[in-house]
């Protein structure tokens, strides 16, 4: 704790002397050994995120790695990734006796009495499998893109934390929007007895009020929110909220057919080595009717998600269409012989057999018209409530 106050800032000030208390518990519980093993930190945009972030590293390689031990740093991209060293290398140029210690070259931090290393990694780069860290410091992760990469490199990096004992976690990053998947993270961390979070209410108390309401006119209501007041909203072109989505989810798993007069169907897309196969069975049944007063309030049509099945490629090993073809049949059977959907565009082959075997395939020709009104059907159903999934 002595290193960590002492360490040099731009300014000329030492970290303990500008540090507020928050920012003191949240590096103590990390650099503590005895502490959690994982940690979920949000601030407001200007919180020191990165700083503090660079500066539990140097600290953790100077005095707390064993030798050998590695460290890794993870970040949306290069660029932020980078910002991750440059911290580091100001702590150790500006920091009396850092510099001689700390070897600080484009991507990697070492130790050069103990060996031990800090690499910096970015979501848009190659994956992290193979990895064994002792310490592992994400950065704005809800700032991640919401694609498969970036995923995968999460899962490469928390699955590596059980291969070293002790190993610690750290994310620090603002809020986000709560559809992305690092609000699961967090919300998961909350209740956990292994994870520590620490949420900062915005605005950060240093920053200017008159540049504060420049950015309030400046950025959306939604953006303004993550940035500056660290809450978990959504933009406002987003399909849906997280609380509608929610608000849907209201059956405990897979329905099992209910009577012939239930108007199923099933819908298939189709994909082989990137995207992924999915079926779904649905039926729409007569949302609840109740009566306000006098008056009787009809909620209109349901839609019910009744099953989903999925198929996930692989670089080695794409899907079997005959797999997805043998789980229609057997799905078709189950749900009382409805018809299947299928996008004539990448079915033709599927459709073909299919009808061979006497199922009735009905075809949806995509355009930009009838994506517009599938759009429009699904953001009504969800926003009123009228979807139903597990």
């Amino acid at each position: 704790m002595d290193l960590l106050a002492g360490l040099q800032m731009e300014d000329g000030r030492r970290w303990g002397q500008m540090a507020t208390p928050e920012q003191l518990a949240d590096a103590k519980t990390v650099l503590d050994p005895a502490g959690p093993a994982m940690f979920f930190y949000t601030r407001p945009r200007g919180g020191a995120k990165t700083d503090d972030l660079a500066a539990v590293v140097v600290v953790w390689l100077a005095i707390l790695a064993a030798p050998g031990a590695r460290a890794y740093g993870a970040a949306a991209d290069r660029d932020q990734a980078a910002l991750l060293i440059d911290s580091i290398r100001g702590f150790a140029n500006r920091t009396p006796g850092l510099a001689g210690t700390l070897q600080i070259d484009a991507w990697r931090v070492t130790n050069r009495t103990t060996g031990a290393t800090f690499g910096a990694l970015a979501a848009d780069g190659p994956g992290a499998f193979g990895l064994r860290p002792a310490l592992l410091v994400v950065d704005e992760v809800a700032q991640w893109p919401d694609t498969p990469g970036p995923k995968l490199l999460w899962e490469a990096l928390v699955s590596a934390m059980a291969k070293v004992p002790g190993a610690k976690l750290v994310v620090l990053t603002s809020a986000g929007a709560p559809s992305h998947w690092s609000y699961r993270v967090l919300q998961h961390a909350r209740t956990s007895e292994q994870w520590r979070t620490s949420e900062w209410p915005g605005p950060v108390p240093w920053v200017d009020p008159v540049a504060l309401e420049e950015q309030r006119g400046l950025l959306t209501e939604s953006q303004f929110n993550r940035l500056h007041m660290n809450l978990w909203t959504e933009p406002e072109d987003a399909l849906a909220t997280h609380a509608d989505v929610m608000a849907c989810a209201i059956l405990d798993g897979p329905q099992p057919f209910g009577s012939d007069k239930t108007p199923y169907c099933i819908a298939v897309d189709l994909g082989v080595k990137r995207d992924r196969s999915v079926l779904v069975v649905a039926h729409s049944e007569a949302a609840d009717t109740h009566w306000n007063g006098s008056r009787r309030i009809d909620e209109g049509t349901r839609v019910v998600i009744d099953r989903k099945l999925l198929w996930k490629p692989t670089k080695l090993r794409p899907v079997r269409l005959e797999d997805v073809e043998e789980a229609i049949l057997q799905t078709w059977e189950s749900y009382g012989r409805p018809a299947v959907v299928v996008d004539p565009w990448q079915a033709i082959g599927l459709a073909q057999r299919l009808r061979d075997r006497g199922v009735r395939v009905e075809e949806f020709a995509f355009s930009a018209s009838s994506v517009g009104r599938l759009a429009g059907v699904l953001y009504g159903l969800i926003r009123d409530h009228r979807l139903a999934i597990d």
